[in-house]
């Protein structure tokens, strides 16, 4: 089966309710990625049911699950219900850029470019004022959407898109990735028309819509040194995955600044554990032996809400555990 026809995503989102059922802990970021799925099936309706069962309850992130409603609400004919939670949403003023910049993307789908760029610009006087660099990435991707969506309104530059141009990490500023003229460039005959728009398009999945602002990160194992030793002490056969301690903190940092720079967005780490580990594999039916596990571990352990985003901000701790900052740790130049 296809992985991108609505019966493999039904599929998918059965087999999270079953987890969801088995972890009730992480139940709310099962049944989102559930709904995510659904959705993608065309199953709006029972999406919709399934954002209504964690607002019945007191979930952790009922801004996002609103604004999350609110979308899948409008591509179904219920317009004025998902308007009504977008101004809810923008009441509300939430701390997190995520519900913001989805209620907007949920107005510039529907040609609401006007409201879109008004509750953008709440958000950025809100989360971004009096900011220098060191902001999260949900609001870094939140500044990006509005220059964008400033830009096919025609509006000129205020202090947010100068600091979305400077925190943006690409190659190609903005200004010309966000040009609503860029269009014609795809009819062109001239090679060399082609071929920038082709680089264009591809800086342009690093910054667009930032994966779907779906809070599911692409995820990446760090096992700490002493869960790494029982893991190999235990299950030999995984030496070759991990050579040494060092080695596996190299490998990390290297494979995310590689899916970083190849336009990956949401990018995370996952702390793994051997009994977390041997508890996945036997719910597969397999042995911890095997190395094909491991990925499956990480995506898991990130659908059930354990992923740290990367990179952290320079200042912050670094992601390996050391009493270092990641600017003098893993996140050097």
């Amino acid at each position: 089966m296809r992985h991108d026809t609505p019966a493999a995503h039904t599929a998918e989102a059965e087999r999270l309710l079953r987890t969801a059922a088995q972890y009730p802990g992480d139940r709310e970021p099962l049944l989102l990625q559930a709904a995510a799925h659904l959705e993608l099936a065309d199953d709006r309706p029972r999406a919709t049911r399934l954002y209504d069962d964690l607002l019945s309850g007191t979930p952790a992130a009922p801004h996002l699950i609103r604004a999350l409603k609110a979308s899948n609400l409008w591509e179904y004919g219920h317009e004025a219900e998902a308007r009504a939670i977008i101004d809810g949403v923008r009441r509300s003023r939430p701390a997190d850029a995520t519900p913001w910049e989805i209620a907007a993307e949920t107005l510039e789908a529907h040609d609401e470019l006007e409201a879109a760029e008004q509750t953008l610009t709440e958000a950025a006087t809100l989360l971004a004022t009096g900011a220098e660099t060191d902001l999260p990435h949900p609001t870094r991707s939140l500044l990006a959407t509005r220059h964008r969506i400033r830009r096919m309104l025609a509006l000129a530059h205020d202090e947010w898109d100068t600091l979305a141009d400077r925190l943006h990490p690409g190659t190609i500023p903005l200004d010309e990735l966000h040009d609503p003229k860029r269009l014609w460039s795809l009819g062109s005959s001239d090679p060399a028309e082609l071929q920038a728009e082709i680089a264009r398009l591809r800086s342009e999945l690093g910054t667009y819509r930032t994966a779907l602002s779906r809070p599911f990160p692409v995820a990446v194992l760090h096992w700490p040194e002493r869960e790494l030793t029982e893991l190999l002490t235990t299950y030999p056969e995984l030496e070759t995955e991990y050579p040494t301690y060092q080695a596996h903190l190299t490998d990390i940092e290297a494979s995310l600044r590689e899916l970083s720079a190849a336009g990956t967005p949401n990018l995370g780490i996952v702390r793994a554990t051997v009994p977390s580990y041997e508890a996945f594999a036997a719910s597969e039916s397999s042995t911890p032996a095997n190395p094909a596990l491991l990925p499956q571990y990480a995506t898991t352990l990130a659908a059930r809400a354990r992923a740290t985003p990367w990179p952290p901000l320079r200042t912050e701790g670094c992601w390996c555990g050391s009493e270092l900052t990641y600017g003098e740790c893993h996140g050097v130049e």
